[in-house]
């Protein structure tokens, strides 16, 4: 771990090497992950990768937010949620996506206007709720990693005031609402966690991506680096 302290900020960064053919993957890849707290309360968290060989990569953050506190007894569910995309990637019955760009307009999977996440999360007309148990899929925001930053999702919770944007380079994330949270896992309060009780924002290159060509490429090749770039930016509701 390499530490790096600074007025402003306060950063950490972890390495790794996987080694050629670990999980069956060609190459030698260099990997970073670095975690950095700003003073303009953001957590900015960037992964890094290089290879000795053609390869695929696709790293992302997994943590589970509940803006309402993770002892308060209200589902992260009762959020307010914005995803300004105009589709989203459907999934067979084994959650791996069909291929198909499927327009939000009049399904529940339309966030680009602010919705509260139980309101639509329960609808069993809806096909696609019912293969992830709930909101489970990714959500198309580009076709293709960009250079900047852009909006990803934003999430409300207006019983405490608390506010987060996700941004990120990657063209898309997958929204996953906790479905399979079972109370097996206890958390440092003593709080069993059951399903809806965390929600997950993961900027990535579409999953599936290396079987779908039209999803574009996920792959690395010797001399490139790739990078995701994700910052969960916190603020206080006005």
């Amino acid at each position: 771990a390499k530490v790096d302290s600074a007025a402003d900020k306060a950063s950490v960064t972890l390495t790794y090497t996987s080694a050629d053919g670990e999980e069956g993957y060609p190459g030698t890849m260099q990997i970073s992950a670095t975690f950095t707290l700003t003073e303009s309360n953001e957590l900015q968290v960037t992964y890094r990768a290089t290879s000795d060989k053609p390869t695929v990569v696709n790293l992302t953050n997994h943590s589970y937010f509940n803006l309402a506190g993770q002892a308060s007894g209200i589902s992260a569910t009762e959020a307010v949620v914005t995803i300004p995309a105009q589709s989203f990637t459907p999934v067979d019955t084994t959650l791996i996506p069909t291929g198909e760009f499927r327009p939000v307009a009049g399904t529940p999977f339309d966030f680009r206007t602010p919705h509260r996440v139980a309101d639509r999360i329960r609808d069993g007309r809806d096909e696609q709720l019912r293969i992830g148990r709930g909101y489970d899929h990714n959500w198309v925001l580009s076709r293709a990693p960009t250079e900047g930053l852009h909006t990803m999702a934003k999430v409300e919770d207006r019983s405490s005031g608390r506010a987060m944007e996700i941004l990120s380079n990657q063209p898309g994330v997958q929204f996953y609402t906790g479905n399979f949270l079972d109370g097996t896992a206890v958390g440092k309060a003593g709080t069993i966690y059951r399903q809806g009780d965390g929600l997950c924002f993961e900027p990535q290159v579409f999953p599936d991506t290396p079987n779908k060509p039209a999803f574009g490429s996920a792959r690395l090749d010797p001399g490139a680096t790739y990078e995701n770039r994700i910052v969960y930016r916190f603020s206080v509701l006005r």
